[in-house]
């Protein structure tokens, strides 16, 4: 397999490959101010969504809905990513920069 054939396995699996390059310091305190808000704008949105599924959980008797479910996985996915580029144990940076999983 070449290299484009990794990345392509890379995409349809979730992995994700550190950058060739690094970003210059200041750069990277640009984008760590950027997804530091973006992380705060997340966690509200998780806390409201919390909320709502629990209302549904009550209304329909223990059911959750699937697609708030699915987001927020998704969410708590984005959280990681963008977490583990703040702490630089990653330098891929989360969406929008890189593909959503």
């Amino acid at each position: 397999m070449d290299q484009d054939d990794d990345k392509a396995m890379g995409r349809m699996t979730g992995e994700q490959f550190e950058p060739d390059e690094q970003d210059s310091l200041l750069m990277r305190l640009v984008y760590m101010i950027l997804i530091a808000i973006m992380i705060s704008l997340a966690q509200t949105v998780l806390g409201v969504l919390t909320i709502i599924q629990f209302v549904i959980l009550v209304i329909n008797k223990h059911e959750p809905n699937e697609q708030l479910a699915e987001f927020g996985t998704s969410l708590g996915i984005w959280i990681a990513k963008a977490a583990r580029y703040q702490t630089a144990a990653s330098e891929v940076k989360p969406w929008p920069w890189t593909e959503i999983d």
